[in-house]
């Protein structure tokens, strides 16, 4: 059997904190509902929690969200477990008895997309689809390992739900015409996942970034490189959309996407600059952090930093 991903490393602390709890009481079928955000004239997102999946959350922490083109329903990111599909769809449901077509899971992590199987259920005939080497993953066992981890994240909350893998690969440039509206494909390499897709509705000038913009959350560089995920959200910001759609966090304008560039760039940069003078990682640690001030507040900032400055070390001693 493979290991779990390097997500059970990060989230382990965690979830060992949280089984020290009495777990809370627990929706039978349905995640509690959140609030629909109505992004422009035909999108809407529901907007996750910030924290990690835990049974408080019942691993609710990601952005889904749909449009709703003349004929049918397109959802991106449809969540960590089968219940939040459910909520999701529950929420579809409430603006729109139209069916959903289409599924977009913009990559591997299984916050994003182990909601499909509620889709799945309800609409048996639509695409998933994600980027090929996502599917790639899932089918070699990732998918199995994020079941097991999500379901111990959340202390046996997810525990029904089953892995649904895109049949379809999504390539970078490929616009998906679906109910008289146009869904643009971004898929830069070496980003947040190795797996990323990012879709623009291109007639509601919205672009779902997935995991490689986020606002007001530090989440984790294991499997991504710096200079990939600036490069990607260098990419999306010059779409100029309207609205953004980060992968957790509030919903903005391109602002969102540069301030999150900004953050990479500086860790990226000043971890380059210490490392050329002589600094260890720990060395460097406090005037990296004094030069991320804005950043300081962000969820996961104080956990995820020094590993970060890590990552950037290896990557930048890769280079040589």
């Amino acid at each position: 059997m493979k290991f779990l991903p390097a997500l059970l490393l990060a989230f382990c602390f965690a979830a060992s904190s949280a089984a020290l709890a009495d777990p809370p009481a627990r929706v039978e079928s349905l995640l509690r509902n959140y609030p629909l955000t109505k992004i422009a004239a035909h999108t809407y997102v529901i907007l996750g929690l910030l924290g990690e999946p835990s049974p408080q959350n019942q691993g609710f922490m990601n952005n889904p969200g749909f449009v709703i083109t003349k004929d049918s329903v397109v959802v991106i990111d449809p969540g960590s477990n089968v219940q939040t599909g459910r909520m999701l769809l529950k929420q579809i449901r409430s603006m729109t008895n139209l069916p959903v077509s289409h599924v977009f899971d913009t990559h591997v992590h299984g916050d994003h997309w182990m909601g499909n199987q509620a889709f799945r259920d309800a609409f048996p005939k639509a695409q998933f689809i994600g980027h090929a080497e996502m599917i790639k993953k899932l089918k070699a066992g990732e998918a199995e390992n994020w079941l097991s981890l999500m379901n111990n994240l959340t202390q046996g909350y997810s525990k029904e739900t089953q892995a649904v893998i895109p049949a379809v690969a999504a390539t970078d440039g490929e616009v998906f015409k679906i109910g008289g509206m146009s869904f643009r494909i971004h898929a830069p390499e070496n980003a947040h996942s190795h797996s990323d897709i990012m879709i623009e509705a291109v007639e509601e000038s919205v672009v779902f970034t997935g995991d490689n913009v986020l606002n007001q959350r530090i989440g984790r560089m294991d499997d991504a490189t710096f200079k990939g995920n600036i490069a990607a959200c260098d990419v999306i910001a010059k779409v100029n959309a309207k609205h953004y759609v980060p992968g957790h966090g509030p919903a903005g304008d391109v602002g969102i996407v540069k301030n999150f560039r900004q953050y990479l760039a500086t860790l990226y940069d000043e971890t380059k600059k210490l490392h050329e003078a002589g600094k260890a990682d720990y060395e460097m640690k406090p005037q990296i952090v004094a030069k991320l001030k804005p950043y300081q507040s962000w969820n996961g900032f104080d956990q995820q930093v020094g590993k970060q400055i890590s990552l950037a070390m290896l990557e930048i001693e890769s280079d040589f």
